[in-house]
């Protein structure tokens, strides 16, 4: 596939065979443009699958990637591993034995093959890593987050602070104690 870009795939000698009929594709090393500001920290690897159908081809894409984040407690760098699953039925545009343009307006909304029955996967696994995207990502399960007198990292090493001077009009709160009956005193 050279001179193709990235997860292009050829298809009109598939789409020539019958239904059923199978192509499998290794992914390594592939990086697409992403929405947003995301950003891939690792290349996308992974085997993306494409079987014939009666009306075009189903595609099955299994791949694995990471990307940039900060930590949504310590706000540390942090890189956000990704497994993307794909299945997406793709229709062409041009009859592969006719060559006459195929009527789309039933369904405008199908993804589909370009004019040269080649099969474009990267705005697809763009939106697939945009939707797998964590909405808080952490850098680990137990972060402990900011201080929020200092700013610095909780955990080990971090020295407590002294209390800071209170208010005189709410001094008398730091004697206020609820014991286990739950009053107070």
């Amino acid at each position: 596939m050279t001179g193709l870009a990235p997860l292009t795939y050829p298809l009109a000698g598939l789409l020539a065979e019958p239904p059923g009929e199978r192509r499998v594709y290794p992914v390594h090393g592939v990086t697409v443009p992403l929405p947003d500001e995301l950003r891939l920290a690792e290349p996308i690897e992974g085997r993306v699958e494409i079987a014939r159908t009666n009306r075009g081809v189903i595609v099955e894409a299994h791949l694995h990637a990471a990307i940039e984040a900060s930590c949504a407690r310590c706000l540390r760098d942090i890189e956000v591993p990704l497994d993307i699953e794909i299945e997406e039925e793709v229709l062409p545009v041009i009859d592969i034995a006719s060559g006459a343009r195929l009527d789309t307006s039933a369904e405008p909304d199908a993804t589909r093959l370009t004019d040269h029955h080649e099969l474009e996967l990267s705005t697809l696994v763009g939106e697939a890593i945009s939707l797998a995207e964590p909405i808080a990502p952490l850098c680990e399960a137990a972060c402990p987050g900011l201080c929020p007198t200092c700013g610095e990292r909780l955990g080990p090493g971090h020295r407590a602070h002294p209390d800071d001077e209170i208010d005189p009009r709410l001094e008398a709160l730091k004697a206020f104690r609820v014991d286990e009956g739950g009053e107070t005193g």
